[in-house]
């Protein structure tokens, strides 16, 4: 998003200033920040957390706030509608859970052997990835799915996995929620350690050791956040800017992880990876 803002003239300490805030996964200080973060006056607020923006928009009507989310926010409340958001609230959505089934044909296709996978999830927020929208993907690939929750702020990693060989579970899909990025070096070495093949919500938890990720472009989306930046500074109304849906979607596949745990990717899934980490 820096980078998206210097294109459009924006120099970071001369014609523009970031006030950085992380909650780090612990949701309860979410209020004292955005508390903190209206003293400031703000012209305009970017985030990327979904109970973050629900604290902000509650606390004021008026501040522009340009979202970067994985959930959809119309089903979550915090728009009235993609092409018509109202209110303070616009900016992008990374329609992350209409790609599971996706993430899940493609582990297939990368691991035709693969018969009962686990998917990795934090039970603490209430913006939860639906579980049930893994199951007409397996139901069709005749995958059986495994639940494996754990709770933050200090998740049992080590008790899901024990579950997870407990279940046989033969592969592993992680959400991407707050609390699971800050751990995914960690899963990413679990991985590994049990030998799982795995599929990621993220480019960064692939860079940090798993197996593969599809997702919509980490880069692309939030140089266009930038973009809303922009718009809003120069007068436009959040309310005059439609929601964006991703538009350029990325597989990205590990094989330095891949060798590490014995795999050999098919040539024709190869073939079709935007990226490859060797």
């Amino acid at each position: 998003m820096r980078k998206g803002l210097r294109n459009l003239g924006y120099i970071e300490g001369k014609n523009i200033v970031i006030e950085y805030r992380y909650f780090e996964g612990k949701v309860d200080r979410i209020p004292s920040l955005v508390a903190e973060l209206l003293q400031l006056k703000l012209d305009v607020l970017v985030s990327v957390n979904t109970l973050a923006i629900r604290a902000f928009k509650q606390a004021s009507k008026t501040i522009p706030i340009v979202i970067v989310i994985n959930d959809d926010p119309v089903t979550t409340g915090i728009v009235d509608s993609l092409a018509r958001p109202g209110g303070n609230v616009t900016g992008l959505t990374r329609f992350t859970r209409e790609l599971s089934g996706k993430r899940l044909q493609l582990l297939k296709e990368a691991v035709p052997k693969i018969s009962r996978v686990g998917v990795l999830d934090d039970a603490s927020t209430d913006i939860r990835a639906s579980f049930e929208d893994f199951e007409p993907a397996a139901r069709a690939l005749k995958i059986q799915l495994q639940s494996l929750e754990v709770h933050g702020p200090n998740p049992d990693l080590a008790g899901a996995f024990q579950a997870a060989a407990k279940g046989r579970v033969n592969a592993l899909i992680t959400v991407r929620t707050v609390l699971l990025i800050r751990y995914r070096k960690q899963i990413a070495d679990l991985v590994i350690k049990n030998r799982l093949p795995s599929m990621w919500e993220g480019s960064d938890f692939v860079e940090a050791g798993g197996l593969m990720s599809y997702s919509s472009s980490d880069a692309e989306v939030f140089r266009r956040a930038a973009y809303y930046v922009d718009k809003i500074l120069k007068g436009t109304k959040p309310a005059d800017l439609p929601v964006e849906q991703p538009t350029k979607f990325e597989l990205i596949i590990n094989l330095k992880a891949a060798k590490q745990i014995g795999l050999t990717i098919p040539p024709n899934v190869l073939a079709r990876a935007d990226k490859v980490i060797r």
